[in-house]
């Protein structure tokens, strides 16, 4: 069966261009779009998608509060959150509403693809730069004592080499330096093939559903760098 999608987003030409992308993937199926969030209620009851694509900028109804609202009466909706902010505040926001993605309009095809099919599977999923904020506001609060239990507070890296290859530990670093797969494969001198196998090992060995939970858990245990 394939992934069917709905896109809400006010710009046609940026819609459309994601559309474009999509329908390039053989298991994706975009079924329905609108420009606003007073739309998206409706056209998940009509269509039931599996996953929506939300604009967080929108002159009506903007993607935050449509979100709370699509989550409140269908609360097995996944949306994934676009949008130019990468300010952690942002990114909390959507996900305390139910979000279960966060992207930044100036990702890659790559990321766009990849962001929906693990959160059609059930994972999260937030573009690189943002996780990468993320995980620096985490290590802040952490640093002053105000962090959730758990967070390594230390400066001291411990690699999990007693699980991790050294190469799947370089990864996970980069991947906490808020590296895409190509960015990895870049930095690294390999294929983003090879990385993308390297990334499915790292969420197998640390029993994780996505990158995002990986490079939290290793910033809890002060396995990586926050640089």
């Amino acid at each position: 069966m394939k992934t069917s999608i709905i896109i809400i987003d006010d710009h046609q030409l940026f819609r459309e261009g994601v559309k474009r992308i999509l329908d390039f993937e053989a298991s994706f199926q975009v079924v329905a779009e609108g420009d606003d969030g007073e739309d998206a209620l409706g056209l998940v009851e009509e269509h039931k998608p599996d996953v929506v694509i939300m604009d967080i900028n929108m002159p009506t109804t903007n993607g935050i509060e449509a979100t709370k609202r699509l989550i409140e009466a269908y609360p097995d909706t996944k949306v994934i959150i676009l949008s130019i902010h990468d300010d952690e505040s942002y990114v909390t926001h959507a996900l305390k509403t139910g979000a279960s993605g966060y992207l930044l309009k100036e990702m890659d095809a790559d990321s766009l693809v990849e962001a929906v099919k693990v959160v059609a599977e059930g994972g999260s999923y937030l573009h690189p730069r943002v996780t990468h904020n993320l995980v620096k506001e985490y290590r802040r609060l952490a640093l002053h004592g105000h962090a959730s239990p758990g967070f390594v507070q230390e400066a001291e890296i411990r690699r999990p080499l007693h699980i991790l290859t050294r190469r799947e530990c370089e990864v996970l670093q980069l991947l906490a330096d808020g590296k895409s797969n190509r960015g990895v494969g870049d930095s690294l001198y390999i294929s983003e093939k090879t990385v993308k196998n390297h990334v499915s090992n790292i969420l197998q060995k640390m029993n994780v559903n996505d990158r995002t939970q990986a490079v939290v858990v290793a910033i809890k245990n002060g396995w990586v760098e926050v640089r």
